[in-house]
């Protein structure tokens, strides 16, 4: 086998065979494909698409490019995966609680991309800890506590590692066969029995509109049962944030009083259907408003806190965060309301835009390397819908300077809309199963 031929094929819309892009993912993995080689064949699947059957195929061959897990205590094994969106803090909630219910949650997460904030930022956010973990250190969290959220190792799906590096740079991020074979090729690699995907329409989305949603929801539901692995998805709105802040630390915070003193929320509510669908697919129940009560069970009753204070104590945090996680989180040096310049009716949040403002107060990297401020951004958002006098705070500014929080409060002012309308869309718009 060759690259050329197998970009050839690619190129000509000629289906690889399984074989080939095993070879390919391999050579990806250790260098034998050069840059241009690895370039072209993007560009190839780019133009001319993959088929459903060569698309699990890739996905599988660069899954198979590195480690894979195995977990043999019988225990249903278990993950989530979001698109990206503003205030979507749902995977640090997420994971204790199905951890509390008997389920396994090896999640391998990820940084800030692009105008979303990430996982991991979240988590480091609080002092002490690291996600940098090996991989008998991952496998213990796991066994003993249930859940680990942490960064892929070296040695998981490197084929995608490499390949998403020269898409960043080659104008072929956007194809939905190649998203599709990086997201699942880093999941499928953990070892997975089932996976809930969480993608995101709107606003704050990379996905704008229902049908790129709908494709991608498609395209990778259809893919990861094709290789094994029993998935669904739920199309959910981002056209606000999640939840009422965007920023590292100020998610955790919202986290950890959802943790501690639960009650009704956005944040809560899509992660219990997230959570109870996920349930279903594993097999630990056999309807979601079943496994939703469970859910909200460990929630209330404390068991939920008490695994995400375990998995934060191993990642290098304090011990039993959730008792005095107010005075341990960092807070911004500049912190005061933005107010509303006039009355009415909170019409439209563009939440790209609000991300972007906390990348550019430092809560996000504006390039590779750059180091974060965990303490910066927005909390107490008023939410669609919310009537809102002159004056009265549209949100809670965090900065770092009284020049950043200048920046930031016109960047905020310039997303929000106040106006007449009172409509809200809903949280979930569909399923794909």
């Amino acid at each position: 086998m060759d690259a050329r031929a197998i970009i050839e094929k690619v190129r000509d819309g000629i289906e690889p065979t399984q074989a080939e892009l095993n070879w390919f993912a391999k050579a990806l993995a250790s260098g034998a494909v050069t840059d241009a080689q690895a370039g072209a064949f993007a560009m190839a699947v780019c133009l001319k698409g993959l088929s459903e059957e060569a698309r699990v195929a890739l996905t599988l061959a660069m899954r198979d490019s590195g480690d894979v897990r195995r977990w043999d205590d019988g225990a249903p094994v278990v993950d989530k995966h979001s698109t990206g969106g503003i205030g979507d803090c749902v995977s640090l909630l997420l994971a204790p609680m199905l951890a509390a219910v008997g389920a396994r949650v090896p999640m391998i997460s990820g940084r800030g991309l692009g105008h979303t904030g990430g996982t991991l930022d979240k988590l480091e956010a609080i002092p002490g800890v690291s996600t940098d973990v090996d991989e008998a250190g991952f496998r213990r969290m796991v066994e003993e506590n249930g859940a680990a959220i942490v960064s892929a190792t070296a040695r998981m799906a490197p084929a995608d590692k490499r390949l998403y590096a020269i898409r960043d740079v080659t104008g072929t991020v956007e194809s939905i066969d190649l998203i599709t074979a990086s997201i699942l090729s880093k999941k499928l690699a953990a070892g997975l029995g089932a996976l809930i995907l969480d993608v995101k329409v709107g606003s704050g989305a990379f996905m704008k509109s229902a049908e790129d949603a709908q494709a991608l929801a498609s395209s990778l539901v259809r893919t990861a049962n094709g290789a094994g692995c029993r998935t669904a998805a739920l199309i959910t709105d981002m056209n606000q944030p999640l939840a009422p802040a965007a920023g590292n630390a100020l998610e955790v915070a919202v986290v950890m009083e959802a943790l501690t003193a639960p009650r009704n929320s956005r944040l809560v509510d899509l992660t219990l259907s997230l959570g109870a669908e996920l349930m279903v697919l594993a097999g630990m129940d056999t309807a979601p408003e079943v496994a939703a009560v469970k859910l909200r069970d460990v929630l209330q009753s404390g068991e939920a806190a008490k695994v995400f204070d375990a998995m934060i104590a191993a990642l290098g945090g304090p011990d039993a965060f959730s008792e005095d996680w107010r005075r341990r989180l960092p807070e911004a040096n500049v912190i005061r309301d933005i107010p509303a310049p006039s009355g009415g009716t909170v019409s439209a949040i563009d939440g790209h835009a609000v991300g972007l403002a906390v990348v550019r107060m430092g809560g996000g990297r504006m390039k590779e390397g750059d180091r974060i401020d965990p303490s910066v951004g927005f909390s107490d958002i008023a939410p669609l819908g919310a009537e809102v006098a002159k004056g009265q705070p549209l949100a809670r500014l965090h900065a770092a300077s009284e020049k950043a929080a200048q920046a930031a409060e016109r960047a905020f002012l310039e997303a929000v809309s106040v106006g007449e309308t009172d409509e809200v869309p809903p949280l979930v718009h569909g399923r794909v199963t």
